[in-house]
This record gives structure tokens, sequence and C-alpha cells, in this order.
């Protein structure tokens, strides 16, 4: 995973070169030849027919449905094995892709970088660069490859001054990013201001020590006193110590490899006393051998085993690099640093709204004391007023009582009179009353008398029938008869007439009555009505059941006539049966 982290970082820095519009997409054709030259630098087996069928001009391919970053992953990075190619030139193939685009070399020659020079700084640029894009360097990895470079040349720079240099080269780049690019990194060190007047040798020496020691892990390297094992004899030999070996060479350019120590968990170094007139002598113990060397003086022996043992750590913990170990403590060291920044700043942000918050409530405070001596002021004036009300209310109400005192003396007397005056009204209906009952008597003589008066008359024509010979005498009769109705039909009409003025005197007192007497007539109405549909409903279900039951029983033959007769009777009967009832209606009503 780190490897591929490290491969997309300068893959990534190819692509954006090939990105003339920045627009974030590349010609299948570049994206071809980029493909290509990176199985070819990857050591990556290949079939060119199949990349051509991947980029082919369609729509169909891999890339052209996925893009290209599944494809780099799947068919490239996935077939990546680490030590199966030399990342240097892999890094030299990216980097020559993107430095014709984005490095710019001053044509005065006043640049303090050669091409090799930038290229490795751009490397170490990509190893201490944040894992997000666009990639940038952050500060504090910036003052630390500054001052490797710097301690290289065995200068010293202050923080102030670094921390000022920084900030210029932030604010001349006008980034809110939070950190340097690496065109500005380069900048940086192309201008010479942070070199104090280094030569450019010596600023070379330098870089290409620090890309050793970061880029290639070369823990340390020097001249060292070596004993043979076999002739047993001292050479001087060109040390280089990676976390995994021991290597010498029989100078310092490299090129004659003559031998390496492999390193693992379970070698040692240990300082040997001075013999033989060496002196700074220490061993470094593997599983088969023992190696004995020499230093030039105390310090450089003790940085040589001192270096020796941080090896055998590396291998005792299973690192591969020291300084991507502390490249990884940096970033977490950062990172802790962040979140107690932000914590802090979270904390101040919380004392500033506890201390708004605090402020506030005392300003609400003092509003609230502030309202409250409002509030007791026009307590104390409402507590008058309403005092004040109390007051005219009492004699108000006094007054009022005085004359409800007078009222009720008047409604007494009053009603006094009234009941005095009901009293009469009811002397006078009771009165009235009896008038009625003896009224009611006189209209039924009357009734009845009339009843005698047609009994008379007919037989008086039954008489004239049968007596044709005292006609005469019974008209004279019938005249007296015909003028002794008319004088009682003359006090009939007095009487009615004197009975009128009475109901009219009486209408007021006998309203009540009369309402009394109307709802129990239609009561009554009422209950005779539900009794004749109920006497009713009890006939038609009586003839519906004998109806039902003559249906029930089988016809048999011969039995017609019957079923008729009874029919006929059963119709008979229910008309019998509705004339007693009609019988008994009519003398109900009368």
């Amino acid at each position: 995973m780190a490897l591929r982290k490290e491969l997309l970082k300068s893959i990534w820095y190819a692509f954006t070169a090939l990105d003339v519009e920045k627009s974030g997409k590349v010609s299948k054709s570049q994206l071809k030849v980029l493909s290509h030259n990176l199985y070819t630098v990857l050591h990556i087996p290949h079939d060119p027919v199949a990349l051509e069928e991947h980029f082919r001009d369609d729509d169909d391919g891999p890339v052209s449905s996925q893009g290209y970053m599944p494809y780099l992953n799947k068919y490239i990075l996935d077939k990546v094995e680490e030590g199966a190619f030399v990342k240097e030139h892999f890094d030299e193939l990216c980097w020559t892709l993107t430095a014709k685009k984005n490095y710019r070399v001053d044509s005065n020659g006043n640049s303090m970088l050669s091409n090799e020079d930038a290229f490795r700084l751009w490397c170490l640029f990509n190893f201490l660069s944040e894992d997000k894009y666009p990639l940038i360097m952050v500060p504090d990895e910036v003052e630390y490859l500054l001052k490797k470079v710097l301690s290289s040349m065995s200068l010293e720079v202050g923080l102030g001054e670094l921390e000022e240099l920084l900030a210029q080269e932030a604010q001349a780049a006008q980034t809110t990013t939070g950190g340097l690019s690496v065109w500005q990194f380069l900048e940086l060190f192309n201008s010479g201001r942070c070199l104090r007047g280094v030569g450019r040798d010596t600023l070379s020496m330098a870089i290409h020590e620090v890309y050793q020691e970061l880029i290639q892990d070369v823990l340390k390297q020097g001249y060292l006193w070596k004993r043979g094992h076999l002739r047993r004899n001292w050479t001087e030999r060109w040390f280089q110590l990676q976390p995994s070996s021991l290597c010498y060479f029989g100078s310092e350019e490299c090129k004659e490899k003559r031998g390496t120590i492999p390193l693992d968990a379970q070698c040692c170094v240990e300082v040997l006393p001075d013999r033989e007139g060496k002196r700074c002598m220490f061993c470094v113990k593997t599983a088969s051998r023992t190696y004995e060397m020499s230093a030039s003086d105390t310090r450089q022996r003790q940085e040589w085993t001192a270096a020796i043992q941080t090896a055998i750590r590396l291998q005792a913990e299973g690192k591969t690099s020291l300084h991507k170990d502390l490249k990884q403590k940096r970033r977490e060291q950062r990172e802790q640093r962040e979140r107690r920044r932000a914590a802090k700043e979270e904390e101040l942000l919380r004392l500033q709204q506890l201390q708004e918050e605090k402020e506030r409530k005392l300003q609400e405070l003092e509003l609230l004391q502030e309202a409250q001596r409002q509030a007791e002021r026009l307590l104390q004036e409402e507590e008058e007023r309403r005092r004040s009300q109390h007051r005219e209310l009492q004699q108000a109400l006094e007054g009022q009582l005085r004359e409800a005192e007078q009222a009720r003396a008047s409604m007494q007397a009053e009603m006094e009179l009234k009941e005095e005056e009901a009293a009469r009204q009811r002397q006078r209906i009771q009165e009235l009353e009896e008038m009625q009952q003896r009224l009611e008597e006189a209209l039924h003589l009357e009734v009845k008398a009339r009843r005698d008066e047609e009994a008379v008359r007919l037989a008086q024509t039954r008489l004239l029938e049968e007596e044709e010979e005292k006609l005469k005498q019974l008209l004279q009769l019938k005249e007296e008869q015909e003028r002794y109705i008319e004088r009682a039909q003359q006090e009939k009409q007095e009487l009615q007439q004197e009975m009128a003025l009475q109901s009219r005197s009486l209408q007021q007192a006998q309203q009540q009555l009369e309402e009394v007497r109307q709802n129990r007539q239609r009561a009554d109405e009422d209950v005779e009505a539900a009794q004749q549909k109920l006497r009713q409903a009890s006939t038609n279900v009586k003839h519906w059941n004998v109806q039902m039951n003559r249906l029930m029983h089988p016809i048999e033959p011969g039995g017609e006539k019957g079923s008729t007769l009874e029919l006929s009777l059963e119709w008979g009967g229910r008309r019998e049966g509705e004339r007693n009832t009609s019988r008994s209606t009519e003398s109900t009503w009368d």
C-alpha cells in the first residue's frame, strides 16, 4: 500500500503534465504511450495487442467505460512487485514528463539547481508531501527538509528566519492550501534566499546526501577500516548502511562493490578494545560471521554503532525504512498538535461563549433588576389606584345598596298588590267556571229540547197522514209551536250573546285551561288512532296467518270449493269485523 501511494504521486505529475487544458482529461493516444512506458519501467509483462485493444478509438474499452484510474489500478499497479524494478528509473520517467511542462530553468544560468538536483528535490518532495491531491508539503516538512540540507552543508538557520521565509513564499504564491507545491519548493532553492551564498557544487552534494538518506534509505556512509577473513589484514573501504544490509565498496563512487553484510534481528554490534595498532574498533556479529571494523575516531565509532543498532532494530520491528517511520511519527505528531490546537481553539471559543453568556446574563440581571424596580413602582401606583378605586367602588356600592333597599321595598309593596290582584283573578276565574258549567247545563237542556221537538214533528207528520181532517187544528198548533220555537230561538240568541260577552271577558283566564284540554284531546286522539292501527294490524296478521296456513296445506282433488267457501267466509268475517270497528269508532266520537 505504501509503494502504491508513492507510485501514484509520481504518476499524478505525469498525468497532469499531459492534461494541457487542466480539465482532468487526456487523449487515449497519450495515455497509451504513458501506460506503455509504465509497463516498461516497472518491468510488468504486457501484451501490445491487448494494450492497443484497451485504448482503441471507441467506447467499448475499459478506459472509455471506466476512466484511466481504474485501468491504472487494475492493469498496472496491481501487478507491480516490489524489488522487481528500479524506482529511480520510474521517478526519472515521471519527472521527465512533468518537468517539460512545469519546470522552468533560468536562461541566464542563475539557477542554483541542476536538472539532476531538481529531480532529487522533486523525489524528496514527493516522499515528504501529504497524501492529498494536489500534492503539497506542509511547512513543518519544508522546515525539516531545509534543515536536513543545510545541516549537510554545516549551516544552520534560525527558526524565526525560517518561518519568515516560509510566510513570504506562501504570500508570494497567494495560496491558502496550507503548504507549498513542488514548483514553489524548487523556486525557493533556485532563488538562493535560504542558502546564504552556498555554491552550486556544495548544494548538489548536500542534496545528493539527503536524497540517499531519505529516498535510498542510507542510514550512514563513510570510510572504515575492515579486517579481512582470509589474510586478516586491514583495508580501508567505503561503507554504506541500509536497514537490511551493510555494503562496502572500493571507493565512494560505489561502482565496485566488494561485499555485503546482511543484517537481521539476530545481529548485534559490539565495541572492541584497541589492539594491533588499531583504535576505535567495533564488530558486527551475524549468525554466520563476525566482522571487525575500525573508525577514525570515537565519535565516528559511536555514530556507526548507533546507526547499525538502528538498522537491527528496524529489522526486529519488521520495518524497511527509518525515514518512512519518522515521517509517519511526524505526521502523527502534527495531527496531535492539530487536534490539540483545535481543542484549544474550541476551548477558547467555549470560554469566550461562556464569557459572552456571563456578560449577557449580567446584562439580563441588570435589566431584570431595573424591571423589578419599575415593577415595584408600578405596583405601588397600581396599589394606590386600586385603593382609590376600591373606595370609589365601596361608595358606589353603598349608594347602590341604598337604592336596592328602596327598590326592594317598592317591589315588596308591588308584589303584595299583585298577590291581591291574583287572588281576585282566581276568584273571578272560579266564578266564570261555575257560570260556564251552568251554561253547559243549559246547552244540554236545549239540545234535549231540540231532540224532543224533532220527535214531535215526526209524530205530527204521522198524525197528518192519519188525520187529514184535523189539519187546520194541527196547523194552528204548528204555528203556535213555531212561535214557541221562535221565542225559544230568540231567547237562545240572547243567551248566546250574553255567553259571548262572558267568553270574551274570560278568554285570558281560559287560555291555559283550553290549551290543556286541547293537548288532552290530541293525546286521546293519538291513543285512539294507535289503538285503531293496532286492531287493523292484528286483523291483517290473523288474515295473513290464515292465508299462510291455507297455502301450507296441499290441495286435494275436489277441495277447491271448500277453499273458496272458506275464503269467502274469511272475507265475510273480515268485513263484519271492519263494520264493528267502524261502529265502535263512531260511538267513540259521539
